[in-house]
């Protein structure tokens, strides 16, 4: 909750938000909604303005009270007089684009936005899996670091249901043309996947086509060693090697085959998701 009293706790919520509407404003799920956004962030252009303002105006007197490291006052005075001049600068510059904004803003009121077609799971269409942020993506942004991002999508295909994730994802409008993505974020494919990531915002989501499924050695459904060996020889298709249970793993490969017929969906895959933290959907 912000102070108006005390400018540090402040800042760090203000840092905080607009973090977070970076991040949330990669897509408009209903286009309407950036008029409102757009005069909220004109509010705050503004404000910005008047803080960078009255910083430079704190520097300038208080300069009597600066010092460098070897306690040189003036040295300390000229930096804190360059500081406000730069500060001032950036105000100025803030106000251009106040200005830009405005006008921004008054041509958005002007549209009239039609509703969209109702949005189905087409071919082609992209889910999202799963999302992570923050604290929860970080040991998987690790990971990505020190074994590569392939390691980190098979771990995060342990969240694809299939069906239900499907059915989630059409529900909560996380259905779009291509993965999302920022212009500093990073993708990889794997199989029917494909990862968005970014690790200076401590971001990464999982995503995939509607009406495709990556392999079952993948999604954890058959072991590597079995698909190895049906691979090798098609007439062993059916025999899993010592340790494997076959029976499930073919009545799911039969299940996800009577799926696709049915619709273009994918097949429900009854298990626990990864790990003990939660997967966060995205939403915007």
């Amino acid at each position: 909750m912000p102070t108006f009293t005390d400018p540090v706790p402040d800042a760090t919520e203000t840092y905080e938000a607009m973090r977070a509407l970076a991040h949330a404003s990669r897509t408009f799920e209903q286009p309407e909604d950036m008029y409102g956004v757009l005069g909220d962030l004109l509010g705050s252009v503004r404000s910005l303005e008047q803080v960078l303002t009255q910083i430079a105006t704190a520097h300038e007197s208080s300069r009597n009270r600066a010092a460098d490291d070897a306690g040189d006052r003036a040295a300390g005075v000229r930096d804190a007089l360059a500081t406000a001049g730069e500060l001032r600068q950036a105000a100025a510059l803030i106000g251009e684009a106040e200005r830009r904004l405005d006008a921004a803003s008054a041509a958005a009121g002007r549209i009239a936005w039609h509703p969209a077609p109702e949005l189905q799971a087409d071919a082609g269409r992209v889910i999202n899996v799963v999302f992570l942020q923050g604290g929860e993506a970080d040991r998987l942004l690790d990971l990505i670091d020190q074994g590569g991002a392939d390691a980190a999508i098979q771990e995060l295909a342990g969240y694809d249901s299939g069906d239900e994730t499907v059915d989630a994802a059409l529900e909560n409008g996380y259905v779009y043309d291509t993965p999302p993505q920022g212009p500093l974020d990073r993708t990889v494919q794997l199989d029917a996947y494909t990862l968005v990531y970014n690790q200076d915002h401590r971001h990464l989501g999982l995503y995939r086509p509607a009406d495709a499924l990556p392999s079952p050695v993948l999604l954890g459904l058959e072991d590597p060693r079995h698909a190895a060996t049906t691979t090798e020889s098609p007439s062993s298709a059916t025999a899993a090697p010592s340790g494997v249970r076959a029976g499930p793993i073919l009545a799911r490969e039969a299940a996800r085959e009577q799926s696709r017929r049915d619709r273009l969906g994918t097949p429900n895959i009854h298990r626990q998701q990864p790990g003990t933290q939660a997967g966060l959907r995205l939403g915007r």
